[in-house]
């Protein structure tokens, strides 16, 4: 199975009540088709996960925002295999740093609305 999308669309997995996702979206509508993916009402699955993963060359743990309260107060200093982290991104959808737009077969986080350009 493959996460790739046409070349002309843009999918944006985030939670869409956010400033950042906001941002991102507008961005993204101004250069391609927006399929937006509410990641709270529907979570990737794990094979979703690990596919935008592996494009964005990152490990689970990395998309987490480690600022969260929820994160400092239960997960902080606490070590987990890669499925570990891998489920904790999929049951804690809100614990997201920022926002992975998907173009084609590239990906890229958006910490900064702007970088959703960069596909």
């Amino acid at each position: 199975m493959s996460i790739a999308t046409h070349k002309d669309e843009i999918v944006i997995y985030c939670n869409p009540k956010t400033d950042t996702s906001k941002k991102v979206i507008a961005f993204a509508k101004g250069v391609a088709k927006v399929n937006e993916v509410d990641v709270i009402q529907n979570p990737p699955t794990a094979t979703q996960m690990r596919e935008l993963l592996k494009i964005l060359e990152l490990r689970p743990k990395d998309l987490l925002d480690k600022s969260n309260d929820y994160y400092q107060e239960n997960i902080r200093g606490k070590d987990f295999n890669t499925e570990g982290w891998l489920n904790i991104l999929i049951r804690n959808t809100n614990l997201w740093r920022a926002p992975i737009a998907l173009r084609g077969s590239k990906a890229v986080l958006c910490d900064n609305p702007t970088n959703v350009l960069q596909l």
